[in-house]
């Protein structure tokens, strides 16, 4: 009786494949297994496939380049002695405030995220206009959060100001 059973079983069993292989060639899969392209009907290979989307690229900071202020919030800067800086690949930055010189640690962040540490300064008297003018300077560059390249331009926002350089020779 059991040996009854399981050879009922072992028919239903081939039976069972065989229809789904009879079932397969029908659809035009040819006796394949569900796995890899074959296994796909033809409205399936129609539908693209999904790609995520992705980041925009980060720009780099442009490191070892010499940077001339052209205007602080839309108000150009006056005269031949503009505000200049550099970041070197150290992560040092110097300038020219328009008056005098300044040193400081400034560290390019991810996003276009700018750091910028506490100014060492010279301290040499300047007409009250200039001194004025280089202390937003200053300040806007000190509490830089971000920056970005626009054409030839290094834009630097802050809460205190928007920067705009050009690239010196």
């Amino acid at each position: 009786m059991r040996a009854y059973l399981f050879a009922a079983l072992a028919c239903a069993v081939a039976a069972g494949a065989m229809t789904a292989a009879g079932e397969a060639r029908a659809q035009g899969l040819n006796g394949a297994t569900g796995f890899g392209k074959a296994s796909r009907r033809p409205d399936e290979e129609k539908q693209k496939q999904y790609i995520p989307a992705t980041k925009p690229t980060e720009k780099i900071f442009p490191l070892d380049s010499i940077w001339t202020a052209v205007s602080i919030n839309g108000k150009p800067f006056g005269g031949s002695d503009r505000p200049s800086f550099i970041i070197d690949k150290q992560y040092r930055a110097r300038g020219y405030g328009g008056c005098n010189t300044f040193a400081a640690t400034a560290f390019p962040l991810r996003e276009q995220h700018l750091a910028v540490g506490p100014l060492a300064l010279t301290k040499k008297s300047c007409d009250k206009s200039l001194q004025a003018s280089e202390q937003a300077f200053l300040v806007a560059l000190r509490t830089a959060a971000q920056w970005d390249l626009v054409g030839s331009q290094l834009v630097i926002k802050s809460p205190n100001g928007e920067l705009r350089f050009d690239r010196a020779l």
